[in-house]
């Protein structure tokens, strides 16, 4: 009998095991940056950072791990929580690339926290907790998307662009197709608010997307004013 219980409490912990490792496993991530213009102008409430305002350019909302059919793992990891310690040598670079908009003003914090707790423990397979936000940080100094688009004349005047010229634009430049993710403002307009590009597993490589978002855009959008 206690050769019996010892077998199969190997085999549920071999069970839990094999349960965590695929818990952790992911193929692609999706770095997503966001126009602060479109987040404050909708109906949603917008509060800048204690640091003031940001600059007029794509923050980081994100590095999320992805599977190829369109899901995704989510907090992988409750024992790994968000530890700003690890953060303090590129803490002013996240307060400048990786600010909150969000209700009440913050100090950033609290996003980070949510974004490690929830998209980050999941990639602890390949990144730490400092490799990850650092890794996001790289490829946003990599790919500025601000630029990108100046360079096609698409500008944050409140214009309104074809959401193909805004895609080919970056495809470009990037060498790789983008998701886009449009949002409405009061008014109902369809507006540029948030940017996919898809990187391998280490965070370093930008790929192309095995699977883009469902961006819900119209054929024309605006480039909002921040």
């Amino acid at each position: 009998m206690e050769l019996k219980w010892s077998i199969l409490i190997k085999l549920l912990i071999v069970q839990y095991l094999s349960v965590l490792c695929v818990s952790q496993d992911f193929d692609f991530f999706y770095f997503v940056q966001q126009w602060p213009g479109a987040y404050c102008d909708t109906k949603h409430t917008c509060c800048y950072p204690k640091t003031g305002k940001p600059a007029a350019d794509f923050g980081i909302h994100g590095l999320w791990p992805n599977y190829k059919d369109g899901s995704y793992p989510s907090n992988c990891d409750p024992d790994s929580v968000f530890d700003k310690s690890q953060l303090s040598e590129i803490m002013s670079s996240l307060q400048k690339d990786w600010p909150s908009l969000s209700c009440p003003s913050s100090n950033g914090y609290r996003f980070w926290s949510h974004e490690w707790e929830k998209h980050g423990t999941c990639s602890e397979s390949e990144l730490d907790q400092r490799e990850y936000f650092e890794a996001a940080l790289k490829l946003k100094e990599k790919v500025n998307l601000l630029q990108i688009l100046k360079k096609a004349e698409i500008v944050p005047d409140d214009g309104f662009y074809s959401i193909d010229s805004v895609v080919e634009a970056i495809k470009e430049a990037v060498g790789f197709t983008p998701g886009i993710e449009c949002n409405k403002d009061s008014a109902g307009h369809s507006q540029i608010y948030q940017i996919f590009l898809c990187v391998d597993t280490s965070g370093t490589e930008i790929i192309e997307c095995p699977v883009l978002p469902k961006g819900r855009c119209a054929s024309n959008v605006q480039f909002a004013k921040f």
